[in-house]
């Protein structure tokens, strides 16, 4: 005497390639549509929480024109040409973001590449105020094929000397430390 089958009960191959199939779809669904809204640009979202202008290409600082080996986070400001008003206030804005990450300052730096040398009386300030400033040689072709222009730029730059976000002189201090501190929250390295 067998009992009928009801629906429920469906033989236990069928039941096992249903259930293959669910934790396939599962798996591989999130994959399929996070693969195909990078390709055709649907559902992104327009809203960033970040304030500078994001270098998402694969760049470093050897292609910006800056030859480092700085294991830190780090704050580079880029002068094409003299450092001028514009360049100091972004050489000071970027210590007092430094000063400003309170705990975690020592997971960052600070530093000034640029292309011709600075001017004597700037110099000593340089070596008086900011005794931790890090000081390198700016490749001018190599900037100018990375960047836009030859005006001045603050670069947040991570552990690998990969350029993360860039700046221009009339970013506010204060947006520029809330991504550093994001950035280093939310990173592992350095």
């Amino acid at each position: 005497m067998n009992p009928a089958l009801s629906v429920n009960d469906a033989p236990p191959s069928r039941r096992g390639r249903w259930l293959l199939l669910a934790l396939l779809a599962i798996v591989l669904g999130p994959m399929v549509l996070a693969s195909a809204m990078y390709q055709w640009r649907f559902w992104v979202p327009e809203t960033r929480t970040y304030h500078g202008e994001l270098i998402g290409d694969g760049s470093t600082r050897g292609d910006l024109g800056v030859q480092a080996d700085e294991k830190r986070w780090q704050l580079l400001v880029t002068a094409p040409r003299t450092c001028a008003e514009d360049c100091r206030q972004l050489v000071y804005l970027a210590r007092q973001i430094q000063i400003g990450l309170n705990r975690e300052t020592a997971r960052a730096s600070h530093a000034l590449a640029i292309s011709e040398p600075l001017a004597d009386d700037y110099e000593a300030t340089l070596q008086r105020e900011y005794p931790q400033l890090g000081r390198y040689l700016l490749d001018t072709q190599a900037y100018r094929s990375e960047a836009e222009g030859d005006t001045p730029a603050l670069w947040i730059v991570d552990p690998l000397g990969n350029l993360v976000l860039r700046y221009d002189v009339s970013a506010s201090g204060r947006a520029i430390l809330k991504d550093l501190q994001l950035l280093l929250k939310l990173s592992r390295i350095g």
